[in-house]
């Protein structure tokens, strides 16, 4: 099963914390001092929120996955878009320990999708990507890249 992913920047987590346990009407999963997540069954979604984005608002989307072949074939899928993808391997990011790829749509948008492997105690460690993104999330920062068919890329 896969399971639709939404990160939100929020200015004030306690608020937003408080909106959201009363919308999806239970309390998040995992709770931290600066991010909250709601893994939801009806609807299917990892819900999550953070201070950490420079500006409220959508963060990006993504898709988990329950196995290292459907993270595999989204990847494949992806590079099949013709955007620039960044593939990450065991990387801790979100508190959990996930392997990633990320893409931008060509209107921007960041999509992550990941397989997570267990979880973290620290928020992310990636401090290259935390500290180049405005993202609230370990997602990279990107223009919409255009690649053309005689082009490769990794």
């Amino acid at each position: 099963m896969k399971r639709f992913h939404v990160h939100v920047a929020v200015a004030d987590l306690e608020q937003s914390i408080q909106f959201y346990t009363t919308l999806f009407n239970i309390p998040p999963s995992i709770k931290k001092e600066d991010y909250a997540k709601w893994m939801l069954d009806d609807p299917c979604i990892n819900f999550a929120i953070s201070k950490r984005g420079t500006k409220p608002g959508l963060d990006h989307l993504g898709i988990q996955v329950e196995n290292e072949e459907s993270l595999k074939d989204i990847s494949i899928r992806l590079k099949e878009a013709k955007q620039q993808v960044l593939e990450q391997e065991k990387t801790t990011c979100c508190y959990a320990q996930s392997d990633k790829t990320w893409v931008h749509d060509p209107q921007g948008i960041a999509w992550e999708t990941f397989f997570t492997l267990g979880a973290a105690t620290t928020y992310g460690e990636d401090v290259q990507l935390t500290r180049e993104s405005k993202a609230a999330c370990c997602a990279p920062d990107a223009a919409p890249v255009q690649i053309t068919k005689n082009e490769c890329r990794n």
